[in-house]
């Protein structure tokens, strides 16, 4: 998907894009399995929820995101196999190799950082948005986290400084019920993240964050709101981590009823169903998707495989002290 997509993005181009994140990331956990790569934070089972978003920004936006940041690049227009080149440490990765994945940016994307401390891109979106702001630059900071970042400190510090410096940014919850290995209902008493931007002065609002097409609403709604107002809102999406924290995991942790709840609600096999009921789609046309899909990730993981390690004369370069 473009970083400038419009209003008009068809179902069956986000569906398309979903299919691309899921199969990145179940790729990688499969190469993570068998030792052909570093062990990684999927996010299968949230797709609609970055794409839903990320759909809905222009080119001229900026995001910040966390450690379950390949579906809002690969949403964003990324490139895989660039991508799988930085998390197998490769030079033709986005950061040369140096990133991996838990701290991926890419400038041309408008990806300011990827933080792999819970809650540290929510430390640094004010000030993005307060620099965008002072320079007159248009467009708004998204920035990503989960409900354990929304029990960290720097979340209301976030919220507070957005609201008082009347900043354009819109947080982004990915709401997932799983804070690593804890659930979330062990660690807070609400249901809903939403519900702690009021106190703040901050407009906020929950949605079906396994409806990407009501995601996207949403966010386009949200988007329209802090352009006209200059001021941040909050954007709960209500979803659930399929996959363990950090691969390879058995999950051993998780109930199984849960689980498979959550799996009867997969937001892909949502948007066929809706594609199929809508707009005839049928099971030839989804697997033509899928063929393509498959055949890019395919070209991703040999790119990445054949791209040469970094020098180690490039140890010190593009970092600043």
């Amino acid at each position: 998907m473009p970083a400038n997509s419009t209003p008009e993005q068809q179902p069956e181009a986000l569906l398309e894009t979903m299919l691309l994140i899921r199969a990145y990331d179940l790729r990688l956990a499969a190469l993570a399995a068998r030792g052909g790569a570093p062990g990684t934070c999927t996010a299968t089972g949230q797709e609609a929820a970055a794409v839903g978003v990320v759909s809905a920004l222009r080119r001229e936006d900026l995001i910040l995101t966390n450690h379950r940041s390949a579906g809002h690049l690969l949403a964003r227009g990324a490139d895989p196999g660039r991508l799988m080149a930085e998390v197998l440490g490769r030079r033709d990765g986005y950061c040369k190799g140096k990133s991996g994945s838990l701290h991926v940016s890419a400038r041309e994307l408008g990806v300011v950082l990827t933080s792999t401390i819970v809650g540290g891109e929510l430390s640094l979106a004010p000030g993005v948005a307060l620099a965008q702001k002072m320079l007159g630059r248009p467009g708004i900071v998204t920035v990503f986290f989960g409900d354990g970042a929304a029990g960290e400190g720097i979340f209301h510090e976030a919220l507070n400084l957005a609201a008082v410096w009347q900043l354009p940014v819109l947080f982004v919850c990915e709401n997932n019920d799983w804070q690593a290995f804890v659930h979330r209902r062990e660690t807070m008493l609400g249901e809903r993240i939403a519900a702690l931007a009021a106190p703040h002065g901050v407009a906020s609002a929950t949605v079906d964050g396994n409806d990407v097409e009501a995601v996207r609403a949403a966010a386009l709604q949200a988007t329209a709101t802090i352009r006209d107002r200059g001021q941040p809102f909050l954007l709960e999406t209500a979803t659930y981590r399929l996959r363990g924290h950090f691969e390879p995991d058995d999950q051993a942790y998780v109930d199984a009823g849960e689980l498979a709840a959550w799996q009867a609600r997969d937001p892909i096999a949502r948007l066929k169903a809706q594609l199929a009921a809508r707009h005839g789609f049928t099971e030839r046309d989804f697997a033509g998707l899928e063929a393509r899909v498959a055949a890019r990730i395919d070209a991703a993981v040999a790119f990445a495989e054949a791209s040469p390690w970094p020098d180690a004369a490039e140890l010190l370069t593009d970092v600043f002290a």
